[in-house]
């Protein structure tokens, strides 16, 4: 007999933190680079859309906000505290989330896969975080899924700005990115973009 009253999933977020001072990138906005005329953040938005229930990005300031307010659906808030790096667009994202579990991903990710983000929120469970990882040293906290009762417990009492720190204080749960293969041979979704020669050489070879 079908349970009469399945658990219902749970609501789901999707931060996207689009801070980030673009030194290596020469001063430009990272997130308006073009993959194939159609920019970052718009290819994050449709990816996400597909997987969460609500988008938030987190941008440096009111006037890199204003770069968003054309897109629909999604909810746009500027850094509380500045200089702070992905912790500070934490602090100014999460307690903005209605999702009982978060994804953050960085605003530099071209190929985010849907497929690889969904398996990643199946892998919760008691977890307060879902970390995919090429080894031991190199992780990917900002292409991961966090427990927000987790994060907003953890920016209260913080001393440290390192992601991996945060990491390690959590209930972490690190997957090996080799798992992901069967849906995304190439691990396309991890691909970030920094330079401009690196976004030159995407839209030529890729």
């Amino acid at each position: 007999m079908p349970d009469e009253n399945p658990a219902k999933p749970a609501f789901r977020t999707a931060i996207i933190l689009a801070g980030g001072e673009g030194k290596r990138a020469g001063g430009r906005d990272k997130y308006f680079f073009s993959y194939r005329g159609e920019t970052f953040i718009t290819r994050l938005i449709e990816c996400l859309e597909t997987v969460v229930d609500e988008i938030i990005i987190v941008a440096k300031n009111e006037e890199k906000c204003s770069h968003f307010y054309g897109i629909d659906n999604v909810h746009i808030v500027s850094d509380i505290i500045k200089g702070r790096g992905p912790i500070g667009g934490l602090q100014a994202g999460v307690p903005e989330a209605k999702g009982e579990v978060i994804f953050v991903s960085a605003c530099d990710m071209p190929f985010l896969n849907p497929e690889v983000v969904n398996r990643l929120f199946d892998q919760m469970n008691e977890y307060d975080a879902i970390i995919p990882a090429w080894d031991e040293d190199k992780v990917e906290p900002l292409h991961a899924i966090y427990r927000r009762d987790a994060l907003v417990k953890y920016l209260k009492s913080h001393k440290s700005l390192s992601l991996r720190a945060m990491i390690h204080e959590l209930h972490s749960k690190y997957i090996s990115v080799e798992e992901f293969r069967d849906i995304d041979p190439n691990l396309m979704t991890f691909t970030n973009i920094n330079k401009l020669e690196e976004l030159e050489e995407i839209n030529t070879k890729i």
